[in-house]
């Protein structure tokens, strides 16, 4: 029987199908084609990922799925919200001297860090996550230096240093410059713990073994005419002290040679306990 050109024409169109799959294409703002998934309703997008997609499937990004390619991995997260730990405070002490991060660190992975990790990111064309993944590590190691102790604890509460051998008997003011801190002890055992900070380059404190061999409550310097509230001086004009500055600037600042100390309430106690003559270790 022959067939005509109509029918012809029909077949081959019924052929065309059959080895096409019948693939509809949309063309995106980009320009891009493509081909609506089989078995997909009409108006269903890309977009719409089925609930047993998993994971790796949810996070896949058009052109994702080209033949011989796979997703690429996203950069590990280091550390996020809630972590805490000495390695966060680093990392809040390297944001801080970007100035992403204003205030002191803490060792808690709080939400000023997820704000300055965010800045930081975006600043430099990453994924703005809040997360310091190991990338954003390596780009914020990369522009600055390992912070010092001070930088870790810029408004003090450090860990004491080891009591140096000459602090273990008698009554004595344990002052290290290492870890900034001043125990006091009686008979070698610590009553209480707080932090001080020093002299500037060019105003050291001194260091060696003193004794205490003047206080006054409420001293005022003859020579900077500053407030030395609970002084006791045990070299010279230097006296461990409270400073007022000191609780406002934290290591940001330094005293003129004295020991400041930072917790009035402290050494307000230390004050009221301390006697003349009782013993002054400044050590390293």
């Amino acid at each position: 029987m022959r067939t005509t050109g109509m029918g012809r024409s029909l077949a081959a169109l019924v052929a065309l199908v059959a080895v096409g799959g019948c693939t509809a294409q949309a063309v995106d703002a980009n320009g891009s084609t493509h081909g609506s998934t089989p078995g997909r309703t009409p108006g269903s997008t890309r977009g719409d990922t089925p609930p047993s997609a998993s994971k790796s499937d949810r996070s896949a990004t058009p052109g994702d799925d080209k033949p011989g390619t796979t997703p690429s991995a996203a950069p590990k997260v280091l550390w996020s919200r809630g972590d805490k730990g000495n390695d966060v405070r680093e990392v809040q002490a390297r944001l801080h001297q970007l100035a992403w991060l204003i205030p002191a660190p803490t060792g808690t992975y709080d939400t000023p860090t997820v704000t300055a990790v965010k800045g930081f990111q975006g600043k430099r064309g990453l994924p703005r996550t809040g997360e310091l993944d190991a990338v954003t590590w390596e780009r914020l190691r990369g522009m600055t230096h390992k912070p010092a102790a001070w930088e870790l604890y810029p408004y003090g509460g450090q860990p004491a240093a080891r009591p140096d051998p000459r602090c273990m008997t008698g009554r004595v003011l344990c002052i290290s410059k290492t870890s900034r801190t001043l125990r006091w002890m009686i008979d070698g055992r610590t009553v209480s713990e707080m932090d001080v900070r020093f002299g500037s380059q060019y105003t050291p404190t001194r260091e060696g073994v003193f004794s205490v061999y003047f206080k006054s409550r409420y001293h005022v310097s003859t020579i900077y005419h500053t407030s030395m509230p609970y002084a006791m001086f045990f070299s010279g004009g230097q006296a461990v002290h409270y400073s007022p500055d000191f609780a406002a600037r934290g290591y940001y600042g330094a005293s003129h040679g004295c020991v400041n100390v930072r917790d009035e309430g402290k050494i307000a106690a230390l004050f009221a306990q301390v006697r003349g003559g009782d013993k002054v270790v400044v050590y390293w």
